[in-house]
């Protein structure tokens, strides 16, 4: 079997069939949203960046059961066709 070229087009479905992107997207936009709420202005700049990466590690580990089912969905929109049953 011939390996496939790497085009852009395979590169955006690969991510897109990765419930990892979700996850990161979504731990990221927790993170964003979520430490400033929490931080407060007396924190150093060390703390900060803690509270941020671990608000991010958090919203990443609590989004894989969603992140699965965002996939599987996406799979059967775009591959229905293609998939075993």
């Amino acid at each position: 079997m011939k390996k496939r070229p790497l085009t852009p087009g395979y590169v955006i479905f690969y991510v897109l069939f990765l419930p990892d992107t979700w996850q990161v997207m979504v731990g990221l936009l927790a993170a964003y949203y979520l430490t400033p709420v929490v931080v407060s202005s007396e924190m150093a700049v060390s703390a900060k960046v803690l509270l941020y990466i671990m608000i991010a590690t958090i919203g990443y580990a609590a989004f894989r059961g969603p992140a699965r089912g965002i996939t599987r969905w996406i799979k059967k929109l775009i591959l229905s066709d293609r998939l075993p049953p």
